[in-house]
């Protein structure tokens, strides 16, 4: 059990207990060991060190929560279904459902030995409406591109904002939306650019009415990027002041994601 201080050492212990959860020797064989997302474990363990809840429940709920994003983000990666996949694409299509539903349930086995079923509805109600605003916002009709950002700023942060509302700290919930969007943006732009698939970018080019070509697509979504550091940046300030590391932090990444992109890009 770890006693939270927000501190670097707190986050490397707690991605080191997560990833030892969801390490599977046979899954390990055939598909890479899932992402632990940093940023939402920091903003998680933020909230938590500012709660009366004991060690144990702050650790669990950080632990079972980043179970939940990480079946989420799982079962992202499993690629639509084509005539003409090989048998080995199709055999790790299936082993990311199964990595997917793997996780899934750790996360209630975690839960129901902590004997928490307040937690366990509120987990599984953001799961069900992140799930349905994935249906709308990737394959029903969204009238802008600003509709479409607001969709993917709730799927990204309605999970860190559900749990940070049944332990009554919702101060951080604009701050947590405001950055996990500027986030997926940047990721899913770099991932794009770097040759890689990105099913954020390839909905926005074929969605007939919002904006259409790639070049169209990453100079709008670099306009928002520019626009929307300031605004982050504001966001972040106005936190408590004991939410002072998680400020630092916050504004640490802000320099290195944007700040130094942008002088690498001018360079």
């Amino acid at each position: 059990m770890i006693k939270l201080n927000s501190s670097d050492n707190d986050i490397k212990q707690l991605k080191e207990k997560i990833a030892s959860k969801v390490r599977h020797p046979f899954l390990a064989r055939f598909i890479p060991e899932p992402t632990i997302d940093e940023d939402k474990l920091v903003i998680l363990t933020s909230i938590m060190d500012h709660t009366n809840l004991s060690d144990v429940k702050k650790e669990q709920y950080i632990i079972t929560t980043m179970l939940v994003q990480i079946a989420l983000d799982t079962h992202d990666l499993v690629s639509l279904t084509e005539e003409d996949d090989d048998h080995d694409t199709i055999r790790q299509r299936q082993l990311t459902v199964l990595a997917g539903d793997y996780y899934s349930g750790l996360y209630y086995y975690l839960l129901s030995q902590l004997d928490d079923i307040p937690m366990i509805h509120t987990l599984a109600g953001a799961i069900k409406e992140i799930n349905e605003l994935k249906m709308e916002l990737y394959y029903k009709d969204v009238e802008s591109f600003q509709e479409f950002l607001n969709g993917l700023k709730k799927i990204e942060s309605l999970l860190i904002q559900r749990v940070a509302s049944y332990v009554q700290k919702t101060i951080i919930n604009d701050m947590a939306g405001e950055w996990l969007l500027a986030k997926k943006l940047l990721e899913e732009k770099r991932s794009y650019q770097e040759g890689k698939f990105s099913l954020l970018i390839d909905v926005l080019m074929n969605r007939s009415g919002i904006l259409g070509n790639s070049g169209q697509v990453i100079m709008s979504i670099e306009q928002i990027l520019q626009s929307h550091v300031h605004r982050l940046e504001v966001t972040v300030s106005q936190l408590p002041i004991h939410f002072n590391w998680l400020k630092s932090y916050v504004h640490a990444a802000i320099h290195h994601q944007f700040n130094q992109r942008k002088i690498a890009e001018e360079g």
